[in-house]
């Protein structure tokens, strides 16, 4: 396969998965809002150091219509929804030839109705395109998985989601790490769609212990990190046919993914939690890490970038 194909797909994968995984975190914050207007400066500044944006540097009040502009309608930043789905369909042109036609209308016709969208939600309220967003993004990849053979293109897109899905993972619990205008515990199992499996799971009261163990190493789970993370590791691992040699591995990009995943898995629930943004912040950088690794080694020409911290 090309080395810009490869690319392409990888970050199809990541596009895809950036936009539904930051619709989830601003509709979480927004709603917080709505229920105690007295917090929106603190929550905003919160969430955009979260994300990774810089905040107004004369330190004026940072509020909901800035969050919306910067994080979610911004079409020139790859790190709000309506640039990440942009991006998205822009790579899937590019590919177009190893991308199903069912994928490729998904993407574009997601795109087209960007406009219409954002003009409902100036009606209607951020919500209704924050659940438009989550429900295209699922029909994306859910497209992919059903259209795409298991070659090599779709190791590569199933990659870059995975990636994606640790640092936007990890960036969610981070909101509530970082002090008490983040969300509750409830609030971000909802916000993950984890919220009924972990009530199943648990069969109790949500603490913060329980919440946190199984977002972070439940292994049956799809947006734990743990799993995410192990998912990642399969997929280079299957790209990687002819490296896998008798003493450990030689790919820096499964290393780095690896000692994340060994590190949350051997660490120990109490332990994590006592210092869990530190614990957060390893990770998001081993997905930085990985993502160059992998650029690097398929892809050299060119290393698309996550704006802020992580990749």
């Amino acid at each position: 396969m090309l080395s810009r194909i490869a690319e392409s797909l990888f970050w199809i994968g990541r596009y895809i998965e950036r936009a539904d995984d930051t619709a989830r975190i601003l509709d979480i914050y927004l709603q917080q809002i709505l229920e105690d207007a007295s917090v929106e400066d603190e929550a905003c500044r919160s969430l955009f150091e979260v994300m990774g944006r810089p905040m107004p540097e004369d330190g004026s009040p940072v509020g909901v219509r800035e969050v919306l502009q910067q994080l979610a309608y911004d079409r020139q930043a790859a790190s709000s929804i309506t640039g990440a789905l942009a991006a998205g369909r822009v790579n899937a042109r590019s590919a177009r030839d190893s991308v199903s036609s069912e994928l490729w209308e998904a993407l574009n016709l997601t795109y087209l109705d960007l406009s219409e969208q954002r003009r409902r939600a100036e009606r209607m309220g951020p919500h209704r395109f924050f659940q438009w967003v989550r429900e295209r993004t699922a029909l994306a990849s859910g497209v992919a998985d059903s259209t795409m053979s298991r070659d090599e293109g779709w190791l590569f897109l199933d990659l870059g989601r995975s990636i994606e899905r640790v640092d936007m993972t990890a960036r969610l619990l981070t909101t509530r790490a970082t002090g008490t205008s983040g969300p509750n515990w409830t609030t971000l199992l909802r916000a993950c769609g984890a919220n009924e499996a972990y009530l199943r799971t648990y069969r109790g009261r949500v603490s913060d212990r329980t919440a946190g163990e199984f977002l972070m190493l439940d292994r049956l789970f799809p947006r734990s990190l743990f799993f995410a993370l192990s998912r990642a590791e399969d997929r280079i691992q299957e790209l990687d046919r002819g490296g896998d040699g008798r003493v450990g591995t030689d790919d820096p990009a499964r290393r780095q993914l690896g000692r994340a995943r060994t590190g949350l898995e051997f660490l120990g629930v109490d332990e994590m939690m006592q210092d869990l943004q530190g614990n957060l912040e390893a990770v998001q950088t081993a997905c930085a890490d990985a993502t160059s690794a992998v650029g690097t080694r398929y892809f050299p020409h060119a290393v698309i970038e996550w704006v802020g911290k992580g990749a």
